[in-house]
C-alpha cells in the first residue's frame, strides 16, 4: 500500500497544502515548529481516524476556522481509493471513501495500515501501562475488525458502568444495572484478552531476532501480556470488587487495566532496565510491528518517522534505515546529514518553512 497524495485545508498551521508523494522515501526537513509533524499527523489521522497525539478534532482545525478537510489518495493492491475527512469544531467528523459517506468511523480503519514512530515512542516502555495498552489497541484495530468491534463495545460499556458507579446512590436499581453491564463487559472483555495474547505471541516470533541484532546478539527480548483476570474468572472478579468499585467510582477489573511486560534475560526492563535497553526494546517493537503487518495483511504499511533518527545512536540509525528500504516512508528531520552519511536513498525531498512546503 502507498499514499499517492495528501491535500489539506485549514489543518493545524496549514491553510492549503497539496503534496504528491513518492512510493519510496519522502523526507521533510526544516527547523522545529514549522509544521513537519503536522503532515505526518494528517496522514495517520486520515488513515486511522485518530491523531497519534490523542488530539481532539477542534484542536487540529486551523485557528479561526470552523472546519478542516483532509483528502488522501492511496493505492492498495493496485486499486485506488480516495479518503475524505472533514473535522468539525462542534460535531462528529465526517468521512467518505471514494466519495461515499460512511456511517461509522470504524468502517475506515483497516483500509490501510500505518505505523507511526516518534521520539515519544522510545519511552513507551518506561512510561505508564496506558501507553502500552494503546499500542496494542491501535495495532490490533488496524489488523482485526473483530477486535475493533469488541474494543468499541467494551469501552462503551465501561464508560456506562463508570458513570453509573459515580451516580450509584441516585439509582435504586443500580445493582441490577451493574449486573447487566458486568455481563456485557465479560462478553467483550474475554475476546480482547484472548486476541491480545495471540498478538503478543505473534510479536514474540518476530521481535527476538530483531532485538538480538540491535543488541549485537547480547540480549534476548521476550514480551509477556499481563492480564489481571482470566477468561474463566472475569465475572467473579467483577462481583468480588463491586464494593471497591462503588467506593472508588471506577471499574477496577478488566483488560482496561492490563499491561505489556518486556523481559530481557527474565528481568523486567520497565522497572530495572537501563534507558538504553528500554529504547532499544521500543525500537525493536516498532520494527516488529512493521513485520507483523506484512505477515498478516500480505501488504506493506506506510511508515511515519517523526524526527526519530536524532534520538538514536549511529548503529541503531543504520539498522533502522536498512530495515525500511522496501516500504513507503515519510520522515521528518531538522537536517539531512544523517541520511547522507548513511548513503540512504531519498526519493523526494521537501523543505518545510512556516507552514509552506517546497519540493527540492
Amino acid at each position: 500500500m502507498i499514499v499517492e497524495s495528501i491535500q489539506l485545508n485549514h489543518f493545524r498551521n496549514y491553510d492549503k497544502l497539496e503534496l504528491k508523494l513518492d512510493k519510496g522515501t519522502n523526507l521533510f526537513f526544516g527547523d522545529n515548529a514549522q509544521g513537519k509533524t503536522n503532515i505526518l499527523e494528517s496522514v495517520y489521522l486520515c488513515g486511522t481516524t485518530r491523531s497519534h497525539k490523542g488530539s481532539k478534532d477542534r484542536e487540529i482545525i486551523h485557528f479561526g476556522e470552523e472546519e478542516s478537510h483532509i483528502c488522501m489518495k492511496i493505492r492498495k493492491a493496485e486499486i485506488p481509493y480516495r479518503i475524505d475527512m472533514h473535522l468539525k469544531k462542534n460535531r462528529t467528523k465526517g468521512i467518505a471513501i471514494n466519495k461515499m459517506p460512511v456511517r461509522k468511523a470504524s468502517e475506515l480503519i483497516g483500509l490501510g495500515n500505518f505505523v507511526f514512530f516518534s521520539p515519544e515512542d522510545l519511552n513507551l516502555i518506561k512510561n505508564g501501562p496506558s501507553e502500552r495498552r494503546r499500542f496494542l489497541d491501535m495495532e490490533l484495530c488496524q489488523l482485526d475488525k473483530i477486535y475493533l468491534y469488541h474494543l468499541s463495545s467494551y469501552n462503551r460499556t465501561l464508560n456506562q458502568r463508570n458513570k453509573l458507579l459515580k451516580d450509584y446512590n441516585f439509582y435504586p436499581e443500580a445493582d441490577t444495572m451493574l449486573d447487566v453491564f458486568d455481563e456485557q463487559l465479560v462478553s467483550h472483555g474475554v475476546v480482547l484478552i484472548e486476541l491480545r495474547k495471540k498478538f503478543v505471541e505473534e510479536l514474540n516470533d518476530i521481535i527476538g531476532g530483531i532485538h538480538s541484532n540491535l543488541s549485537g546478539n547480547k540480549e534476548k527480548l521476550l514480551l509477556a501480556y499481563e492480564n489481571q483476570t482470566e477468561k474463566k474468572d472475569f465475572e467473579k472478579k467483577l462481583k468480588e470488587n463491586r464494593e471497591k468499585d462503588i467506593r472508588t467510582k471506577l471499574t477496577n477489573s478488566g483488560p482496561h487495566r492490563d499491561d505489556l511486560c518486556f523481559l530481557i534475560d527474565e528481568i523486567d526492563i520497565r522497572k530495572y532496565g537501563s534507558q538504553g535497553q528500554q529504547r532499544t526494546a521500543a525500537l525493536s517493537l516498532k520494527l516488529a510491528e512493521i513485520e507483523i503487518v506484512k505477515k498478516k495483511v500480505k501488504d506493506t504499511p506506510v511508515l511515519l518517522l517523526d524526527d526519530v533518527l536524532s534520538e538514536l545512536d549511529s548503529s541503531r540509525q543504520k539498522y533502522l534505515l536498512e530495515s525500511i528500504h522496501d516500504i513507503q516512508t515519510l520522515i521528518t528531520c531538522t537536517g539531512i546529514d544523517d541520511f547522507v552519511s548513511c548513503n540512504f536513498k531519498i526519493n523526494k525531498l521537501f523543505e518545510v518553512i512556516e507552514g509552506k512546503v517546497k519540493e527540492k
